[in-house]
């Protein structure tokens, strides 16, 4: 199914949003960084004759299938028709599902997006997120107290991604641009409840990163907002001021969204290990 440039297919079939399994392929695909996967996505579902649609699409471009169906005769359809295409098709949460119905000694609910119920949990994430857009890139700074984490680098750090990551898991992110010449907000030095953390990156790194962007603004023109000397001036600068203020720092150099948001959760959870959060 591989062909001579290493592309190959995979299809994600979900009875609900297909958020689940796209989030299990894509944390298993990159550890392969020499594949190319073409993904061909099928959400929503839920019937036999829908399985036919997507058997079709899968006999067109021969290759891995993802699944998370729970309901029985739509999960049956599915792996008979694998089956008789000859191409791999995988549960991914059936090791899970079943290690929890032993360990509780009772049946799955089978129930179709049951991981989206419209609980307190749900509403705490979207507040989370509310309050993350309206306080990015340094906006609202006199409501920073009630910030749950607060990032604080240079321009491209990745800041706004890794807040809105971080609020998806129901975390409230703020964050603070670093601006040379530019003094940061005093409310910064009061702050109690928050987790401040400082992002920074190698400056060459850095420097091709704000190139890129120039160029896809078309801004051809020399500036200094990209030429490396400036920036590592500006990456030394904002290191002395994390190092001033006690802040930890993530490098983001070589740190995928996901792993620098894993290491802010931890240092999160550290100084709160009794608050509840969804992450």
């Amino acid at each position: 199914m591989l062909d001579g440039s290493g592309a190959f297919h995979v299809h994600l079939v979900s009875d609900s949003t297909g958020e689940t399994v796209a989030t299990v392929a894509r944390a298993c695909l990159v550890q392969f960084s020499d594949a190319r996967p073409i993904q061909h996505l099928w959400y929503l579902v839920r019937t036999p004759g829908q399985v036919e649609r997507v058997l079709a699409g899968v006999a067109n471009d021969p290759g891995l299938v993802l699944f998370t169906v729970v309901d029985e005769t739509v999960r049956r359809a599915l792996e008979t028709g694998c089956y008789a295409l000859g191409v791999p098709c995988i549960a991914v949460l059936n090791p899970v599902m079943s290690g929890l119905a032993n360990l509780l000694g009772r049946g799955i609910n089978g129930r179709p997006g049951g991981q989206h119920v419209l609980d307190a949990a749900y509403y705490k994430r979207m507040d989370a997120i509310e309050y993350t857009i309206s306080h990015d890139d340094g906006q609202t700074v006199d409501d920073l107290e009630s910030a749950d984490l607060v990032l604080v680098g240079v321009s491209r750090t990745s800041k706004t991604p890794t807040c809105m990551y971080l609020a998806n898991r129901g975390f409230k992110a703020a964050n603070v641009p670093l601006v040379s010449g530019i003094d940061l907000p005093e409310q910064l030095s009061s702050l109690k409840n928050p987790v401040i953390v400082g992002l920074t990156r190698e400056p060459k790194s850095l420097s091709e990163i704000r190139q890129n962007r120039l160029r896809s603004m078309n801004q051809t023109e020399t500036t200094s907002y990209a030429q490396l000397e400036n920036v590592a001036e500006e990456v030394g600068e904002a290191r002395r001021i994390y190092a001033r203020r006690g802040w930890p720092v993530i490098d983001m150099t070589r740190r995928s969204i996901e792993e620098a948001a894993a290491t802010i959760i931890d240092l999160y959870r550290t100084k709160y290990p009794d608050r509840s959060k969804d992450a």
